[in-house]
């Protein structure tokens, strides 16, 4: 099981579409929370744009989320005017694949955006997606987020050691 993701960002807006393109991405699967909105459902700054400008180059968007709360998901997908599967259960592969083909791109040209190791990353990676870890929107998680952010945050500081030894 390939825990580490293709790419690490701090922020969703730092990728660029440069970055994208060279990496032949399509389309992009989006997770919800921590990754496009905090506990409270607040956009960080900067999101809403970096979607706009996304879909303006092209790049088909779809939300893939593990929440349960349709209300929620379906509250963001629409204001941001994008597709959404919720109550997904990732890392299992359905939700990804549910996504793949409402975009209908192949997986190679797909990447996914979360901020979480065990159910984003290693998801896409079961998929054979491009797969791009960025960090939490804000500490506030909900309970099984929280147990499993120390053990995240080992991996990722072992990828960033073996990503500069290169």
């Amino acid at each position: 099981m390939n825990l580490y993701p293709k790419a690490y960002f701090k922020k969703l807006r730092e990728i660029d579409f440069d970055f994208l393109k060279e990496n032949g991405i399509k389309g992009i699967i989006l997770d919800l929370d921590n990754t496009l909105i905090n506990y409270y459902r607040e956009f960080e700054n900067g999101t809403e744009d970096w979607i706009r400008i996304t879909k303006q180059q092209g790049i088909k968007l779809c939300i893939v989320s593990n929440s349960n709360k349709v209300e929620k998901v379906k509250m963001v997908a629409e204001k941001l005017q994008i597709p959404y599967f919720y109550f997904a259960k990732k890392p299992l592969k359905s939700g990804f694949l549910k996504a793949q083909k409402l975009m209908n791109i192949e997986n190679k040209n797909i990447a996914v955006i979360g901020d979480q190791i065990f159910t984003d990353i290693i998801g896409a990676n079961r998929c054979e997606m491009f797969s791009i870890l960025v960090e939490p929107i804000e500490e506030k998680d909900i309970f099984i987020t929280k147990i499993k952010r120390p053990i995240e945050k080992r991996i990722i500081r072992k990828f960033m050691s073996k990503k500069v030894r290169k």
